[in-house]
């Protein structure tokens, strides 16, 4: 049997689960380095997946903990939207995927993870990306870690001189 080595999972696997919003905790802090929070706009920020279903998986969310897409004002959709686009270009750049899934769930039974801070999930894909193992061994395959991942998206976002906000 081969095994396949993702050694820093495990402090996420171990850590204890928060039962508050771990998007509004992660902002409080303002570490984002650590927190893996790419970059502030001025209504919403973009952040890695914890969890990716693919290498340079990222979200984007309002700063205001809202449940409800209809609860988003105008300005906050705008601000979405906005860094939405600067994500696809930064990951084109980063990874030259050859297309995205980008959504989110709203509501546990869509499966949201987090229901009540929606947040919007933009995830590259390339041809083949899909293949036998999740299907026959449960098991995806990211194959750079979140802290090299971090620092290559954050390089090409200085390259692009957008500025993050400090709240």
């Amino acid at each position: 049997m081969k095994r396949i080595w993702a050694p820093w999972r495990l402090e996420y696997i171990k850590a204890e689960k928060s039962k508050g919003c771990f998007l509004c905790e992660k902002l409080k802090e303002n570490k984002d380095e650590k927190n893996y929070i790419l970059f502030r706009g001025k209504e919403s920020f973009i952040v890695l997946n914890l969890y990716p279903y693919n290498n340079g998986h990222l979200m984007v969310a309002p700063y205001m903990h809202i449940g409800n897409l209809e609860d988003l004002k105008e300005v906050e959709m705008l601000d979405i939207m906005q860094n939405i686009k600067l994500s696809v270009k930064i990951l084109k750049k980063a990874f030259n995927p050859d297309g995205f899934n980008i959504g989110l769930n709203i509501g546990a039974a869509s499966g949201a993870g987090l229901v009540d801070h929606i947040h919007f999930h933009i995830v590259p894909r390339w041809h083949g990306d899909t293949n036998f193992m999740p299907v026959l061994a449960d098991i995806k395959i990211i194959p750079q870690s979140l802290d090299l991942t971090y620092k290559e998206l954050k390089k090409i976002l200085s390259e692009l001189q957008y500025p993050s906000l400090s709240l």
